[in-house]
């Protein structure tokens, strides 16, 4: 009995890490130190925003997975349409694995860790086209075949991305003692405000996102342990619980870090610069070295779970053309975009971000109302329905400016007359009024929520 229990311990314990590993990826480095360093003194209501949004959803995500018993984000969502259940499918997995998340993946790891060691800018498109061909190859290689990525993720490739960021850490905290010198009370009447950047900075890891795609893997990995179904919905959520709570530590010692580095920087322009000045304060000339080991591993995982996932998830709506040719087709699309540079990657990710974010949510938080309210229809179509209009909203009015030109006047009117859009969280109260007025309509039809409509 106990050695059964020590084995699923294990077998849980390998997920968690495989999880983990999917998740922590470039922007998981490299926008908490940039919070840290924006939010200053106010580091402590930024912090717990950025927690909301980059560990919370997340596992709320995983949470929805296994409460509704979907097998992928498409299952999840197909209480609002087979149509719009496929577009959003999509729409997420093109964002994380080929036009924004892998390719920019690619361009951090190797803007961070292989740039720094050209003789001279001329190389750098030359060595990214090179860099960026191992960088997918590689994960066409090992997610070729779909188990293999528990053994190459969670068993090899964590342990060693977990020791060189606590080796940072301890260099930090412990040896210098930084840690101590940090201000724990915000600056009057700044609470609010870095509160709100902290969880709209938590959408840049896109990781509510690619908690709905992992879950597909996390399922199939499972299935491998666990036989029973009934079983495989409570595993799901333990696993999500162990890797997310192991993230929200890192990211409040990144965001310290990041606040920390004022003391002797400025602030940087973007978190990837932050960071390779502070592995060059605490541990000199090996901090560069350092640095690439950590900034590919980070990217590296990550790349290879979301475009797995996508692989699978598309290959499951489209058994024709199968699994591999996706993951095939995924990595050469996400290869080419990652040779347009970091700089227009970053530029355009912002308008697709917000548009898919509060769909997201809505989702989310939906599936987990799902005992009270089943797949009731008319309240996933109307709630999501509204939701849609502040998402497209908040998508013309994060364009880059040489497109925004034709919606300022929009934005100005949208600033008077939608409440919350200056804070870029107006799909809250479309989210409220629509699931209000969906469930009293169905109420008052006398029908019962829990019926599928």
């Amino acid at each position: 009995m106990n050695l059964t229990k020590r084995t699923s311990f294990k077998q849980h314990l390998l997920l968690s890490s495989l999880l983990f590993g999917l998740f922590f990826g470039a922007g998981n480095l490299i926008f908490p130190i940039h919070l840290g360093q924006m939010s200053g003194q106010n580091w402590v209501p930024a912090t717990l925003g950025f927690v909301i949004s980059a560990v919370l959803l997340p596992l709320f995500s995983v949470l929805a997975l296994s409460v509704t018993k979907s097998k992928s984000m498409y299952d999840m969502a197909l209480p609002v349409g087979e149509t719009f259940a496929l577009l959003f499918l999509i729409a997420a997995h093109a964002s994380m694995g080929l036009f924004i998340g892998s390719p920019r993946l690619a361009t951090v790891s190797f803007t961070m860790g292989v740039k720094p060691f050209l003789p001279n800018e001329s190389w750098t498109h030359p060595a990214l086209f090179v860099f960026s061909a191992l960088f997918f190859g590689l994960i066409v290689y090992l997610a070729y075949n779909q188990n293999s990525i528990v053994n190459s993720v969670g068993k090899i490739l964590n342990p060693l991305f977990v020791g060189l960021l606590f080796f940072l850490f301890f260099v930090a905290f412990v040896v210098n003692g930084d840690l101590t010198n940090l201000p724990l009370m915000p600056a009057a009447g700044k609470g609010t405000g870095s509160f709100i950047n902290g969880f709209l900075e938590g959408y840049n890891t896109m990781d509510a996102l690619a908690g709905l795609g992992f879950g597909v893997t996390i399922i199939t990995a499972l299935k491998v342990f666990v036989k029973d179904e009934k079983k495989q919905a409570w595993s799901v959520a333990k696993v999500g619980f162990f890797a997310l709570g192991f993230e929200a530590v890192i990211y409040v010692l990144l965001i310290a870090l990041g606040v920390a580095s004022l003391a002797y920087t400025k602030m940087s322009v973007d978190g990837g610069t932050a960071f390779t000045i502070i592995m060059r304060h605490y541990t000199g000339a090996a901090g560069a070295a350092v640095l690439a080991a950590l900034t590919f591993l980070a990217c590296w995982t990550t790349a290879l779970g979301v475009l797995q996932s996508f692989s699978q998830d598309l290959g499951n709506r489209f058994p024709k053309v199968g699994y591999h040719k996706f993951l095939f087709f995924s990595n050469f699309v996400a290869f080419c975009i990652a040779n347009f540079g970091l700089d227009q990657i970053i530029l355009f990710s912002l308008p697709v971000l917000v548009f898919l974010y509060p769909l997201a949510i809505t989702l989310i938080l939906l599936a987990l109302l799902h005992h009270f309210i089943g797949k009731n229809g008319v309240v996933y179509k109307v709630t999501m329905g509204l939701v849609l209009v502040p998402s497209v909203l908040d998508t013309l009015h994060a364009l880059p400016p040489v497109l925004h030109g034709p919606f300022v006047g929009l934005d100005a009117w949208c600033n008077t007359h939608v409440p919350l859009f200056s804070m870029s969280l107006d799909f809250i109260p479309f989210m409220v009024v629509g699931f209000v007025v969906s469930v009293l309509y169905v109420k008052l039809s006398g029908k019962s929520l829990r019926k599928d409509n």
